[in-house]
């Protein structure tokens, strides 16, 4: 794998990308952990419920700080990080709610760039909701679309990651790594 470089794993809720990750760390790769879990976490014991839901734009904010410093830190390793969701994800994210944001938000999508990125395609068979995925399958299928063209529109070569074991998963991953270096 190249020295240095910033993998970007990414997808709707509910694909398998934390499973994904957690195999990845099990087999000593070095991971970031998506932030939105921290931050939602952060706003139920501050008493509100779904933050994205309540004010869309201070969630996005603090999820666009909390990513960037995930880039920054990925800079300083001197080897492959892998990454749960990038700074794209919130104006993907921001245009699917179709709320407006700060220029700054695509500024950033395009100061901050990642090396290969990997998508996970929405898989209805493994799709949960839980206490910060509040979306239905039907919008994590939308958040897809958004996704997809965010990435693409910014040059991205997204590539899909089978539906198969999360073993075979993180197998494709590191072979397509290979491949591609």
């Amino acid at each position: 794998m190249p020295n240095h470089s910033k993998i970007l794993i990414l997808g709707g809720p509910g694909t398998g990308k934390t499973s994904v990750i957690n195999e990845l760390k099990n087999r000593n790769y070095t991971c970031f952990d998506e932030v939105s879990r921290e931050i939602i976490q952060q706003a139920q014991q501050e008493g509100i419920e779904q933050l994205f839901l309540t004010d869309p734009l201070l969630f996005s904010q603090k999820l666009l700080e909390g990513r960037i410093k995930q880039f920054e830190e990925a800079e300083k390793i001197n080897e492959s990080v892998f990454i749960d969701r990038g700074i794209p994800d919130v104006t993907a994210y921001m245009d699917f709610k179709g709320d407006s944001y700060p220029e700054e938000f695509l500024q950033a999508n395009k100061k901050y760039t990642y090396d290969q990125t990997f998508i996970f395609p929405i898989w209805e068979e493994i799709y949960q909701s839980d206490n910060e995925r509040y979306e239905n399958l039907e919008q994590a299928i939308e958040i897809e679309k958004h996704l997809k063209k965010t990435y693409q529109s910014l040059g991205y070569n997204l590539i899909e990651v089978p539906k198969v074991s999360v073993e075979k998963r993180v197998n494709f991953i590191l072979e397509n790594i290979k491949s591609n270096s």
